[in-house]
């Protein structure tokens, strides 16, 4: 298993956990999918990841300038497509607080735009699944 590698184990129920750069990753599904929610679903995960994603260039903008971070509060908001039962919309806002340096609003937008989550949704890589019996 190299560095890259994620690998995914199966803890009971319909839990899946996943082990990365010695993180274990925990997922389950919300009761009424049949599970216990103990932990966030897979869909959540990734949804949080591009939240967080641009939350953390955010962060870095913030404190490269020493502007203060206390204050600043960003919100993802989605839209479905009814016909598709998918996203069809992200909104990410950021509201600033009032002693926020006007000169720099849009260039924290733009910072949050270098999100790499958001970069991989726009240049999506091919996803390749492959199953085979391991010999004895």
């Amino acid at each position: 298993m190299s560095t890259n590698d994620i690998r995914v184990s199966f803890p009971g129920g319909v839990r899946v956990d996943a082990e990365y750069h010695g993180f274990t990753i925990k997922t389950d599904q919300p009761a009424y999918a049949g599970g216990t929610g103990t932990a966030p679903a897979p869909f959540d995960l990734f949804l949080a990841s591009l939240a967080t994603c641009a939350g953390y260039y955010v962060l870095a903008f913030c404190q490269g300038r020493n502007i203060p971070t206390d204050g600043i509060e960003i919100l993802m908001r989605m839209e479905r497509d009814p016909d598709i039962k998918m996203i069809s919309r992200i909104f990410i806002d950021i509201s600033l607080p009032p002693r926020f340096p006007e000169k720099y609003v849009s260039a924290v937008v733009r910072a949050a735009d270098q999100c790499a989550v958001k970069a991989h949704l726009k240049q999506a890589p091919d996803v390749e699944t492959n199953a085979a019996i391991r010999k004895p």
